[in-house]
């Protein structure tokens, strides 16, 4: 027991410790040289303003926001309906599409970005939050209906029999009884949802042209050429971007913790 605890401390140390080491950069005043893992002689928070006006993340994370708070919502609801579909009312070819998302797993975005622009171009969805929204729905789609799948073959099936005994029709039986049960489930899924949108860099990258209208990950990216020498404020303009997907987790964090769980001992 000493042994397994011992591992997880050090295991978080190794997790906290960069981190940490980005904060105490953060706080150092503008244009300090910096080397390791040092304390500030002078804290400074100015460093968290500068790099918000000078990246312009008003903007950017305005358009962050937008995109996962589509994105999630979405692509929820089309994998939660279609696991429901394959795995409880096993339609018609089920094997087969269910054999197809997980082909989709092994899609990386780097495969089939270029070939996405062009495709939707032709459509005039580029330059657009509509085309960044389709693409990314697509893409994080196999595994949500992977892992929704997997949560409601779990489900036992007199549930789902005693429901449609009682004359419960199939959209009944997943809002009324499948539902309220899987919301564990559905909150972690949110959740990584929200972390891979929020997170998602070259798709667009590739898809949005207008600078101002892009993420803050692509942002951060250019913030980094223009700002290279500036460690401060390279530290502070990361915290800023990743300060959302803290909050995130930290608000979910029960629920989350408690789907991964379930989810591992149904494994």
């Amino acid at each position: 027991m000493r042994i397994r605890y011992g591992v997880l401390v050090l295991l978080a140390v190794m997790v906290l410790l960069p981190f940490a080491g980005i904060v105490l950069a953060a706080l150092h005043p503008p244009g300090s040289q910096i080397s390791g893992l040092s304390l500030p002689e002078e804290w400074s928070w100015q460093n968290f303003a500068l790099a918000w006006e000078r990246g312009n993340f008003s903007n950017l994370m305005a358009s962050s926001v937008l995109i996962a708070v589509c994105v999630v919502p979405l692509t929820v609801v089309l994998a939660t309906l279609a696991a429901y579909g394959l795995t409880v009312l096993r339609v018609w070819g089920h094997r087969t599409l269910s054999a197809g998302f997980v082909l989709g797993l092994t899609l990386p975005v780097e495969l089939v970005v270029v070939a996405l622009y062009f495709n939707l171009r032709q459509v005039g969805l580029t330059d657009s939050y509509v085309g960044i929204v389709l693409a990314e729905a697509a893409l994080f789609l196999p595994f949500g209906v992977y892992w929704m799948q997997a949560h409601f073959s779990g489900v036992p099936g007199g549930l789902v029999e005693a429901a449609r005994i009682d004359g419960a029709r199939d959209l009944v039986v997943l809002l009324r009884v499948l539902l309220p049960i899987s919301w564990p489930a559905i909150t972690t899924l949110s959740v990584l949802y929200f972390m891979w949108s929020w997170n998602q860099f070259l798709l667009v990258l590739v898809m949005m042209q207008n600078p101002d209208e892009r993420t803050a990950p692509t942002g951060l990216g250019l913030f980094v050429g223009q700002y290279s020498t500036d460690i401060p404020l390279l530290a502070a303009a990361s915290l800023i971007v990743i300060a959302p997907i803290v909050l995130v987790y930290l608000t979910f964090q029960r629920s989350f913790v408690e789907g991964i769980t379930r989810g591992a001992v149904k494994g």
